[in-house]
């Protein structure tokens, strides 16, 4: 087939301390039995992966592998979210995000520490044989994404120079072994749409290794227009979350939320073909841009259970693959012809 694989899940959402759900072998049968056929593992969880040893040992990812690959699975990508977060990661923040890291952390050893696990995550990748790492960017300056109290000036220069610091060693680190970052463009992180991600790429040189993880549904939520977001960075989607969302706003809130749980935003994410996203453009442009990689179903939803959303999610993700054309529709119509045929009939004979 010419066109996205898939359909395949990332286990985050679905992990939990009760069977099948709470380690790899059933959740690798639950998943197949679902019909999806890779797996994107989130490389944090001792539930589903060890990183520290699949990073030094070969042996563990090809055990790994064909563990898989005995339910029909592979792995998607390694996803490194919460390691990218903790990688840039404002002081303010240190509290709210300290379950992503080991206690006692702060400031250049936190830093330190998500620069280890990041490389693990690289090392990991590379011998289990991924071609992309989704992850987030993380940032310091987030908290000013409104523009009062004004910002002072250079403020933001400085925050991404300093991001574009951290993250350029492991794009070289990435780049060497033929893999790549796919920053899911995400609140919260400095890299959040396309503007912010132009801003980052500039000042780490166009590194072939910075490639974006496209989630259409973060775009709804900012009221982003997310097709024409394809058409402006296709050739840097290097990986694809399938996930859904809905905008509804009223008089009483809108982008920004009022504060409220997820069920009473006007921006809420939804399980695929339930929100706004036109999925049925998002994998033509994806296609029609040259996207090969993964469909994964990322699954969030204020209303519908897990269960449900996983459970539909492989169908809907298949409905919408397409293998792309090598041959013209009206080929049958066409004629042969050579340059001077051509000449003639453009009446320059």
């Amino acid at each position: 087939m010419n066109g996205i694989l898939g359909p395949g899940i990332l286990l985050a959402q679905f992990i939990r301390d009760e069977p099948p759900y709470h380690e790899l072998k059933s959740l690798a049968r639950w998943a197949a039995g679902l019909g999806y056929k890779g797996l994107q593992i989130p490389s944090w969880d001792r539930h589903v992966f060890d990183l520290a040893t699949a990073a030094t040992s070969q042996a563990y990812c090809d055990d790994y592998r064909a563990g898989l690959a005995d339910h029909g699975l592979c792995v998607t990508e390694l996803n490194a979210a919460l390691q990218g977060q903790v990688l840039a990661l404002h002081p303010a923040y240190e509290q709210m995000f300290d379950a992503f890291y080991p206690a006692g952390l702060k400031g250049a050893a936190l830093t330190k520490w998500a620069d280890e696990r990041l490389r693990e995550v690289i090392a990991a990748s590379a011998k289990l044989g991924a071609k992309t790492i989704p992850a987030f960017s993380g940032g310091f300056a987030w908290q000013m994404a409104y523009p009062w109290p004004q910002r002072p000036a250079g403020i933001i220069d400085e925050a991404f120079a300093e991001l574009a610091r951290r993250w350029t060693p492991l794009f070289d680190a990435a780049a060497d072994v033929g893999l790549s970052f796919a920053y899911e463009l995400h609140p919260g992180n400095d890299l959040y749409d396309g503007a912010t991600f132009e801003m980052f790429l500039d000042r780490v040189g166009g590194h072939p290794a910075a490639r974006i993880n496209y989630d259409p549904s973060h775009f709804v939520l900012q009221q982003l227009d997310y097709l024409d977001f394809i058409a402006r960075y296709g050739d840097r989607i290097a990986a694809f979350h399938v996930k859904d969302a809905e905008f509804r706003p009223d008089g009483r809130t809108g982008v920004y939320g009022g504060y409220q749980p997820w069920t009473k935003r006007a921006g809420r994410f939804r399980s695929p073909g339930d929100g706004q996203v036109d999925f049925v453009r998002v994998f033509t442009m994806l296609t029609e841009a040259g996207f090969r990689g993964w469909a994964v179903l990322e699954w969030e939803c204020c209303v519908k259970s897990p269960e449900q959303g996983a459970r539909e999610g492989a169908p809907f993700i298949n409905k919408h693959l397409i293998d792309a054309t090598t041959v013209a529709f009206d080929d049958f119509a066409g004629a042969k012809t050579d340059a001077a045929r051509n000449r003639s009939l453009l009446g320059l004979g």
